[in-house]
């Protein structure tokens, strides 16, 4: 598939919202408002579903077979990009019975890859948050030229304060983006705009408090994508503080190890492959998958 192109033109009078509420905010915004890895455009090109996070899942090898180098690579770059659909198909997976005319919500929605999938998969309205007016507006553009505008739509404002009245959204969650909030704060903003019995899931990446201290690994994830990771126990403490309930907590550090095990051999390395793959295997990081009902 040839590069989407989404117009520079912006559509802020639809998603226009508040500035950003605290100087870090701002430099969240300005960090993804002009990020333009190839890794993720280039593996949204696949298909036209553009993602902001990692994979699961075991590699095909047979599906990587090219005649040449670059058919290999091209192959290689599509086999990432499964995984990645394979990660959200999970995510989605947790959300429960969901119904045509219920609410979803995707706080850090990126540029709108699993709003996409959700619609498509649940056939409600879905709606993003984000704190870049670029990625809003690719969202909204992949949206139109789906013929889903309709039902799907990316907004700029603070997933602290999400536009969404209290009890509305039936499920909701956070892509590897809750490591740029507070956990409680987050989490009672979930808690709020989720209805009673509402599900709540995240997939993250977590520091294990068994290793004591977020390791030297952990630190230079944290300093490449200006964020801060949080330990399992934060999340399991502020879920429990704002009446989130795990229903499931689950491991996926080994079914994420294939992807970035393939993704440090491709022509997409950013330079932060090692720090994922050490941390993984020397248990001082997790990938958490965690499902939690609203009571």
């Amino acid at each position: 598939m040839t590069s989407v192109s989404i117009p520079e033109t912006t559509v802020r009078d639809v998603v226009n919202g508040p500035a950003p509420a605290t100087p870090y905010q701002g430099d969240i915004a300005r960090y993804w408002d002009h990020e333009a890895r190839p890794v993720n455009l280039r593996l949204g090109d696949v298909d036209g579903l553009y993602h902001h996070h990692y994979g699961i899942g075991d590699v095909d090898h047979a599906a990587l077979e090219g005649t040449d180098d670059a058919d290999r690579a091209q192959r290689l770059i599509a086999e990432l990009h499964r995984l990645e659909s394979a990660q959200t198909d999970v995510l989605l997976d947790h959300l429960g019975p969901v119904r045509r005319d219920d609410l979803l919500v995707d706080a850090g929605c990126g540029r709108g890859g699993s709003l996409v999938m959700a619609h498509q998969r649940f056939g409600c309205q879905v709606e993003g948050v984000t704190l870049s007016a670029k990625q809003a507006d690719f969202a909204n553009g992949r949206a139109r030229e789906l013929g889903i505008d309709d039902a799907v739509q990316a907004r700029v404002c603070n997933m602290l304060d999400m536009p969404f009245g209290t009890g509305r959204a039936a499920a909701s969650w956070n892509n590897e983006s809750s490591m740029y909030v507070d956990l409680h704060d987050l989490f009672a903003e979930h808690s709020r705009i989720l209805a009673p019995g509402g599900r709540y899931v995240t997939i993250t990446g977590c520091w294990n408090p068994v290793y004591g201290q977020p390791s030297k690994w952990v630190s230079q994830i944290n300093a490449h994508f200006e964020c801060n990771i949080h330990s399992r126990r934060e999340y399991m403490r502020a879920l429990a503080d704002n009446r989130l309930v795990p229903q499931a907590v689950i491991d996926l550090t080994p079914q994420t190890l294939p992807y970035w095990e393939l993704r440090a051999t491709s022509p997409l390395v950013t330079g932060i492959e090692e720090a994922f793959l050490n941390s993984y295997k020397d248990g001082s990081f997790q990938y958490l998958l965690i499902a939690a009902d609203r009571v």
